[in-house]
Order: structure tokens, then C-alpha cells, then sequence
């Protein structure tokens, strides 16, 4: 966790931007994600869920396809990904996949959970009915470095507690 630099603190304010509006326009969650490329956005993404009848469109997953259509390329180093929120199980395992060079994301999933969106029954099931997850400090070492949490500043969750439920 930490403070992010002056070019990356605006890539996470965009993200947190199109999560709102995404409630606001009503097409979906209150996330978003960015796919930046040598300081350039190349995708966006935003939660697609409920207007798409697919519950793969989270914001991280669309982000990721279209920066991968746009590259000619099924994996992204040399990117960042900039997301609204810590990513879920799926939405990790789709980001490991597509290997980008860095992961920011603003809300934890404690955060996530707090509006409506708590994904920890998910983390029961692939740990045995523990609820553990991938930050506890048993794996925190195994995704230092590539997953990084930014500080409460860049948080969007008391933006978006009252917009979850418009």
C-alpha cells in the first residue's frame, strides 16, 4: 500500500471517474478499470454485468480484452492496469493471465463488500471453507510487487456507497 506518483494518481482518478458514472448511467456496478500503455490509455473498462447478461463483463475483464484486441496480442506487458477496486478472484486470475507489467487498484475488497459486493464466499470455496484471501499475511509475499493497493486518498468507496444502490 502507498502513494502513487503524479501520472498514476490521474490514470486511478480516471478509473474512479467511470466507476461513477457507470451507476449514474445505470449500465452496470460501481467499477472500472484502465489498460495504460507507455502513459497512454489504450481500454477502458466498466462493469457490464447486469446490461450484458454476462457475468465475466466485470471491469478488469472488458479493459483487458479490448486493450488485447487493440494490441494484436493476448498479453499485455509492458501495461498497467488501473482499476476502481482490488480485483476479484476471477478478475485476478484473468490479470495473471494476461501478465501486464503492474496492477493499481483504489477499494479493497472489504470495501466492495461494505456496498454490496462481497465475493469471500467465492475465497471459502477455494480454501476449504476458509475465508482467506490472497492479501492475508500467509500470501502476502506471493503477489507483492505485481498487485498494489493504493492509499485511502485514491479511494472511491465513500464516493460510490451512496450511488451503489441508485
Amino acid at each position: 500500500m502507498g502513494e502513487m506518483p503524479g501520472m498514476e494518481t490521474g490514470f486511478m482518478r480516471k478509473a474512479i471517474e467511470l466507476s461513477i458514472e457507470n451507476v449514474r448511467s445505470g449500465k452496470g456496478g460501481p467499477f472500472a478499470a484502465l489498460v495504460v500503455k507507455d502513459g497512454e490509455i489504450i481500454s477502458t473498462g466498466t462493469n457490464l454485468v447486469t446490461t450484458s447478461f454476462d457475468p465475466t463483463a466485470h471491469a478488469e475483464v472488458v479493459a483487458i480484452r479490448q486493450a488485447c484486441r487493440e494490441l494484436s496480442r493476448f498479453q499485455l506487458s509492458g501495461c498497467e492496469i488501473y482499476t476502481s477496486c482490488e480485483p476479484c478472484p476471477m478478475c485476478l486470475g484473468a490479470i495473471y493471465w494476461a501478465r501486464p507489467s503492474k496492477v493499481y487498484f483504489g477499494n479493497t475488497h472489504a470495501d466492495a463488500a461494505r456496498i454490496g459486493f462481497d465475493d469471500s464466499f467465492i475465497y471459502r470455496q477455494l480454501h476449504g471453507g476458509r475465508a482467506r484471501h490472497p492479501h492475508d499475511p500467509v500470501d502476502a509475499g506471493r503477489s507483492a510487487g505485481r498487485v498494489r493497493g493504493v492509499g485511502a486518498e485514491n479511494r472511491s468507496c465513500a464516493l460510490l456507497s451512496g450511488l451503489a444502490h441508485e
